[in-house]
């Protein structure tokens, strides 16, 4: 047949490379002629033939993106049906595209789940392509729009008239503003999950047009929102979501405590809240104590959050499953907080604390009330050492899965893991100074069904430090926290880079001398 055996090999079912129209136009042929089939198949037996092409539509979704392209160039009969089988698409949305989309959706005529992604160099499709998209597609329930930046609101509004039952829409670095979104919202009654991260056409927060809550309202789960200058004017939509389930919330300017209070007033559903880099205190997380069935809770570099905003959220989230904190070093929520998370959250199943510093006393108490933590995360902790992990070993009898990260834990701590914590499947290590390969070792002998995996911290070389002074001297130029040079390679590579030529002239010297030495000698035996 002309196929190979990887062909047939049981692959994810999701198909989701990104397809170049030169690759998806049909043929002039008709794919469904069985004599080109049998043409085709001259060369051998073709015992596809025998198979419904139901049954071939199932042996297509069983393969891997790359293998169903390859399987779809075997004879004409599979290309046909792997195009009127494919349900998930996605396509480079460059302008390009519009020239082949009839043609393209010709053979591709199943499609319920489309991604348009165009890179930020290239000028993406406009408003007529998605409205002829919209036409061809009109079953679609899933859509997802990656730096389509020369869509606007005129675009958006035909699209959502003609796909009603969107269910799922995603959309980042786009063009369009409120009245794009309020109409995708007025007309897809189906959308169940909305993620928008830096929408462009929204650039000013006080004249900005309030969006939602539209027909969508009913029907929305989950709602995520990253990377927003003027996230606030979604709030409208966030509180007439009456059966949100999951809000997330990533780097959104403005004041967020009291546009929380109004939502949990209005929304009591929510399971689970994500708040990273926001403007949020203790007012906020107070307001949120009210949804009772909250289970899920990341509160991640919001440094105005301390103890008593998370003593509220335990003493009335009581389902609480997942807690994520990243204190970002401000020393704001420590054992008090964590006591009391230990104290009305006996469901807690995973901890996740970075730049939090507990110490033993609340160790001991998560140990002793939460008795199905499974999994717990240690990252940056200066107060977590070998007593804490001894702690952990001796009481967390449900633990599987541990993480220990830029912690001053050494072997010893190891060591007490090899005896305590019977259900532990996985240690990770990770920059922990103390920790030797030796110690690690000896952990996997001592525990064969143990995964440990160590992530060695390399010695600092004495002549590698760098003073204040010369940080502040360096031409450094800082862009969202993060510094390049202009050969785009960091100080610490550098260093490295540094301390390796150094090593290697050292030992390219002693083979220079190695050898003078021996032409030395030999010359002496000749004389």
């Amino acid at each position: 047949m002309g196929q190979t055996a990887s062909a047939l090999r049981p692959r994810s079912s999701k198909s989701t490379s990104e397809i170049s129209p030169s690759l998806a136009e049909p043929g002039s042929e008709n794919p469904d002629d069985p004599a080109a089939d049998s043409d085709d198949a001259a060369s051998g037996n073709d015992y596809s033939l025998d198979l419904p092409d139901e049954c071939l539509a199932c042996i297509f979704q069983s393969l891997s993106a790359g293998d169903r392209k390859r399987a779809s160039l075997v004879c004409r009969r599979w290309l046909g049906v792997e195009g009127q089988s494919r349900h998930r698409l996605s396509l480079n949305a460059h302008s390009e595209l519009a020239g082949v989309i009839p043609r393209l959706f010709v053979r591709f005529d199943a499609v319920t789940k489309l991604a348009l992604k165009c890179d930020r160099r290239s000028v993406s499709i406009g408003d007529d392509a998605l409205a002829l998209i919209s036409l061809k597609c009109r079953n679609l329930t899933r859509l997802k729009l990656r730096a389509c930046r020369e869509l606007t609101d005129d675009g958006m509004s035909i699209f959502a008239n003609n796909c009603r039952n969107l269910q799922k829409f995603s959309c980042g670095s786009c063009s369009f503003g409120a009245k794009g979104m309020n109409a995708l919202l007025e007309n897809c009654g189906l959308l169940e999950e909305l993620s928008v991260k830096r929408l462009r056409g929204i650039t000013d927060a006080a004249a900005a047009e309030a969006i939602g809550p539209g027909k969508a309202a009913e029907s929305l789960r989950v709602i995520c929102l990253k990377d927003l200058y003027n996230g606030q004017c979604f709030g409208p939509l966030i509180i007439g979501a009456k059966n949100l389930r999951s809000l997330k919330l990533f780097r959104c300017s403005g004041d967020w405590d009291k546009l929380l209070e109004v939502i949990a007033d209005r929304v009591d559903g929510m399971v689970e809240v994500h708040l990273e880099r926001i403007q949020v205190s203790d007012l906020g997380l107070s307001a949120l104590s009210k949804c009772a069935s909250l289970e899920i809770l990341h509160l991640v570099k919001t440094p105005e959050c301390t103890n008593i905003g998370l003593m509220a959220v335990a003493e009335k989230c009581k389902l609480l499953r997942k807690l994520h904190i990243d204190g970002w070093k401000t020393n704001r929520i420590s054992d008090d907080g964590l006591i009391a998370v230990a104290t009305y959250c006996p469901n807690l199943q995973e901890l996740v604390l970075i730049g939090v510093n507990p110490t033993r006393l609340s160790l001991e108490k998560l140990a002793a009330n939460c008795l199905n933590l499974e999994r717990l995360a240690l990252c940056g902790s200066e107060s977590v050492g070998d007593t804490e992990i001894s702690c952990i070993a001796a009481k967390c009898f449900a633990l599987k899965k541990l993480c220990i990260k830029s912690c001053p834990v050494s072997d010893h701590g190891m060591e007490a893991l090899a005896g305590g914590c019977p259900n532990l499947v996985k240690v990770k290590v990770k920059k922990c100074r103390g920790v030797t390969s030796e110690g690690a070792e000896w952990l996997r002998a001592s525990r064969d069904s143990l995964s440990v995996n160590l992530d060695p911290v390399e010695p600092e070389l004495p002549d590698a430090s760098i003073s204040e002074q010369e940080i502040g001297d360096a031409d450094v130029p800082s862009a969202g926290g993060l510094a390049s040079s202009s050969s785009g390679r960091s100080t610490s590579f550098k260093m490295r880079l540094g301390s390796f030529s150094r090593r290697s002239l050292v030992l390219c010297t002693f083979k220079r001398w190695s050898s003078f030495g021996g032409r030395l000698r030999s010359n002496s035996g000749r004389s």
